[in-house]
């Protein structure tokens, strides 16, 4: 979220969330809190404030760290559209490119798409033999299957 500016309170309060849902997440603050939680019925203190506490802790930390995932996908999802921008670019600046593959990620589903990385090996395996460049094409059909598995 670098593109909006944020006020000094809640560039602190984004801080603090990290900062704490990091702390927490480590596993020896888990212990920690078992052996405050043991301690606590060892002394005999009234396990209604601590049922309480502990409430109040959850639900904290669920907003910290719901607080932080909401910032890391805002920035993938920035990333993404701008990988997308430019490959766009690359397709409609190369000559022998399907101009209609530019942003098929917003208009075809799944399916679709995935016929279209079938058509597209295909046509890397014929150009390969047009080439005689059977190594060549196989790399290119690994890299079309790898891209569309999401690796």
């Amino acid at each position: 979220m670098k593109g909006r500016k944020r006020s000094w309170l809640v560039q602190a309060g984004d801080r603090l969330s990290e900062a704490v849902a990091r702390l927490f997440a480590h596993p020896i603050m888990h212990i920690v809190v078992i052996i405050f939680c043991c301690a606590w019925f060892a002394v005999g203190l009234p396990t209604d404030l601590l049922t309480a506490a502990l409430s109040i802790l959850a639900i904290t930390l669920a907003q910290m760290v719901l607080n932080g995932q909401y910032d890391r996908e805002a920035e993938a999802h920035r990333r993404d559209v701008a990988m997308h921008a430019k490959l766009d670019e690359l397709i409609h600046a190369t000559k022998r490119a399907r101009d209609e593959m530019a942003g098929i990620e917003e208009e075809l589903d799944e399916k679709e798409i995935r016929e279209l990385r079938e058509e597209a090996k295909e046509l890397v395996e014929a150009a390969a033999k047009r080439t005689n460049d059977i190594a060549d094409g196989e790399r290119a059909k690994r890299a079309i299957e790898q891209v569309g598995d999401g690796r």
